[in-house]
């Protein structure tokens, strides 16, 4: 989608601090980090969010997983612990309609999240 932030950032119209990537997910700071460790981690394949996903799409989501675990490492918060969470829609709080999860890290997070 022409119109999607995400998708400018795949496409590298608007740039990033790239962590990770791959040929199916791209993995970036988030501009307004609340941990330490805040990185985005976002198929390459315009998908709105996790109600898009079907049979010809969910693999992209053992991709993402894949690079959380690959990203954790790298900056070291894997064996200290880190969350992935991804927001649904409006009162879930997805705010840019492009599938995309959060890996935060660096500190100990607490719960419930919010």
């Amino acid at each position: 989608m022409a119109e999607c932030l995400f998708c400018k950032i795949v496409n590298g119209d608007i740039p990033c601090n790239i962590v990770y990537q791959d040929e199916n997910v791209l993995a970036f700071r988030d501009i307004n980090p609340v941990a330490p460790v805040h990185v985005l981690i976002i198929p390459k394949r315009h998908i709105q969010s996790v109600r898009d996903l079907n049979d010809e799409n969910i693999n992209v989501v053992t991709h993402i997983f894949n690079a959380a675990n690959i990203i954790a490492k790298e900056l070291g918060i894997d064996e200290t612990g880190f969350r992935v969470v991804t927001n649904i829609g409006e009162d879930g709080g997805q705010t840019v309609l492009h599938l995309h999860y959060h890996l935060l890290g660096g500190r100990n997070l607490q719960w419930p999240p919010g």
